[in-house]
This record gives structure tokens, C-alpha cells and sequence, in this order.
């Protein structure tokens, strides 16, 4: 089993394709906070991943204060309609089942409110086989990717080396080195060009395919 006993999954960009809604409730927030200019694709794309108000301050020049008021405008549209707007990623599930059934514990570490994320696991399946599901809170609880690995771990009461962190994303190998925890990133996500390379995680894969034949042959 690679000397792991815990997988803990990110969620956007990792287990669900959820561009789709995320960049639709970034446009509304952003008229709704008066900004008029169209956002590009390519400035969306940054937003998958990280925490709404790090978003908005680093990517769209706002203060923390206004980060806040346009994090809660996201959420307004969010709760309602953009939950929805995803996808399972390929071959998400099949991993999940057999990684279970391989005898690993998994788990959800995501940046997106527990809330939302608990509703968008069970839609797709994937619950069952989480043994916690760790996200922020809307009280602003668990605010990095570094304090949910955390409190995932506390949850699991699972040493450091015993975990692996799966993510798409540079934040997910930050939090993960925060912790002392391996990282895999997938390219399936929203990762830039290079983004992976960067980010220097313990593996990097190209989907959940050689990643399951990593962890179970």
C-alpha cells in the first residue's frame, strides 16, 4: 500500500468538474459588486481551488473587505443553482471503489464550505466511501487548504506519513507540505501551464487511472 493508509481527496478540479458553476456565480458576484468588465476564462480558471475571498483579493485586486462582500454575492447564486453546475471527473468513482476495496481509508479535504460539498459527494456516490468530510465552514472556520488537511487528519487521527493528499492544484501541495503530508497531483484538474511542475508534489499523474494502478499494483 506505498506505506499510505489514509487518501484525502480535493473535490473541485479533483473528484468533480465544477468550472461550470464556479465561474458563473464569480460573473454574478462581480456585477454584483459593480465591476462591469467581463472576466476572462483564463482569470476564472485561477479561482478553482483556492478559498473564495484569496480569489477575489489576489485575482480581482479587491480589498479583504470587499472580498468578503463579494464572497457572500457568490454564495447567494451558489447554494441555489451554481451547487449543481458539475460533473463527476472520469474514472472518479472507479478509484474511490478501489482504493476501499484495496483497504485504504479515504477521506474529503476541500476548500469549498462543508456544506456545499457534503451535497455534491452524496449526489455523485462518492460518500460512502469517506471516512470524514472535512471542508470550511461558513463562519469562516478552516479558512486554507493547510487547516483542513489538519483537522482531517485530527478527525482520522492519522500521523502525517501515513497520508497522501490528492489534489489538482498548487494549494493542495502547499497544504500538504504544511502538514508534513505527501501529495499526488492529477492532471485532470485546473491546473496553468507549468502549475504542477512548480508546485513540486511528492507525484504527479495524469488521471485517476494510473493513480489507483500506483496505490494498488
Amino acid at each position: 500500500m506505498r506505506g499510505y493508509k489514509y487518501i484525502l481527496f480535493d473535490l473541485d478540479g479533483t473528484l468533480t468538474r465544477s468550472h461550470y458553476g464556479i465561474f458563473n456565480c464569480f460573473r454574478y458576484a462581480l456585477k454584483k459588486m459593480g465591476r462591469t468588465d467581463e472576466p476572462t476564462e483564463e482569470i476564472l480558471k485561477k479561482c478553482v481551488g483556492p478559498s473564495l475571498e484569496y480569489s477575489f483579493e489576489n485575482y480581482f485586486g479587491m480589498s479583504k473587505e470587499d472580498a468578503v462582500l463579494a464572497t457572500a454575492k457568490y454564495r447567494e447564486r451558489y447554494k441555489d443553482i451554481g451547487l449543481w453546475e458539475n460533473e463527476p471527473m472520469d474514472g472518479a468513482l472507479e478509484c474511490l471503489q478501489a482504493l476501499k476495496k484495496a483497504g485504504y481509508t479515504l477521506a474529503m479535504s476541500t476548500s469549498k464550505p462543508k456544506i456545499f460539498a457534503d451535497q455534491i459527494v452524496e449526489k455523485f456516490g462518492f460518500s460512502p466511501y469517506f471516512s470524514a468530510q472535512v471542508g470550511c465552514g461558513l463562519d469562516g472556520s478552516f479558512p486554507t487548504k493547510a487547516s483542513v488537511i489538519a483537522e482531517t487528519m485530527r478527525q482520522l487521527s492519522a500521523k502525517n506519513t501515513q497520508c497522501l493528499m490528492v489534489g489538482d492544484r498548487f494549494h493542495d501541495a502547499e497544504g500538504a507540505k504544511e502538514n508534513g503530508v505527501d501529495c499526488a497531483l492529477l492532471r485532470v484538474g485546473y491546473a496553468e501551464e507549468g502549475e504542477i511542475e512548480k508546485a513540486k508534489p511528492k507525484y504527479a499523474f495524469a488521471d485517476f487511472s494510473e493513480l489507483t494502478v500506483f496505490l494498488t499494483e
